[in-house]
């Protein structure tokens, strides 16, 4: 995405048009948006030509083809992608590259916090049909994320989670237990921060469902916004829409108990199970 961007920056300064950009690689104005927009794969010899079209040094051509065949590496997550849907492989992209995660859940812990066996109660409801090695796979895959969290550069994380995530019973008790226990231990990490939305807070602004928000340490980038329905997802990146998510986090932030009594409020929900 940050590539496509500079290219279409290096485009416009140079005074190059889709169509004439398209006619120097041989394809359709529309490859050309498709390429700076980041819908397709950056084909060297593509992007070879259209830095030589647009008056781009040999020394920084270079540098730029050297970063588009990094960024053309699959991500660690490729070899799940027998049990990873295309339309969330992105959400597992810009959940690495992330520098701050904020996110609302109103049904389940979130992935990076779950822990083995909830996350694997959690698959065995949503895919009854699938056999234990995929659903296995999918628990692998959701615990292979987390490794994010024990990266010196990892993201700052900031949830948001309804009561009812703690009160609805995912694989039983000791399941919960244990879960419950996982969240007071990522209390401890710096870059983490949970709040809970108690049900005598009463209505709130982000009851309409779950979504995760997302900012980047490129400038080129901008935020992102991810809400999920039954078959797919939306990801949302114009300014206006994000900002109004942005808005109804902040204002659930300050309805939702204080971050400081969090483990307390975690400690008694425990002692009820």
């Amino acid at each position: 995405m940050v590539l496509g961007k500079r290219l279409r920056q290096l485009r416009e300064q140079a005074g190059v048009s889709y169509e004439d950009a398209a006619r120097v690689i041989e394809v359709t104005p529309l490859t050309v948006r498709r390429i700076e927009k980041a819908e397709v794969g950056l084909r060297i010899p593509y992007v070879r030509e259209l830095l030589h079209t647009y008056g781009v040094p040999a020394a920084e051509t270079d540098d730029f083809l050297s970063m588009a065949r990094e960024a053309n590496k699959p991500g660690w997550w490729y070899k799940y992608r027998d049990v990873l849907p295309d339309w969330f492989s992105a959400y597992v992209s810009l959940e690495s590259e992330a520098t701050v995660i904020r996110l609302y859940e109103p049904h389940y812990v979130p992935g990076l916090l779950q822990t083995h066996e909830y996350a694997a109660a959690l698959m065995h409801v949503g895919f009854p049909n699938e056999s234990k090695e995929d659903i296995d796979r999918r628990v692998a895959l959701r615990l292979k994320r987390q490794d994010l969290l024990a990266k010196p550069d990892s993201p700052a994380i900031w949830a948001v989670l309804d009561e009812t995530v703690l009160r609805r019973p995912v694989g039983g008790a000791e399941v919960m237990r244990a879960q419950i226990d996982r969240l007071i231990e990522v209390l401890d990490l710096p870059k983490v921060r949970i709040q809970i939305m108690r049900f005598d807070a009463g209505a709130h602004p982000g009851a309409f469902g779950p979504f995760h928000y997302f900012r980047f340490g490129f400038s080129e980038l901008p935020d992102v916004v991810y809400t999920e329905n039954l078959s797919g997802a939306v990801y949302v990146d114009q300014p206006d829409d994000v900002v109004a998510y942005l808005e109804v986090l902040d204002r659930m932030s300050v309805q939702a108990e204080p971050v400081a009594k969090t483990r307390a409020i975690l400690g008694e929900l425990r002692k009820e199970l």
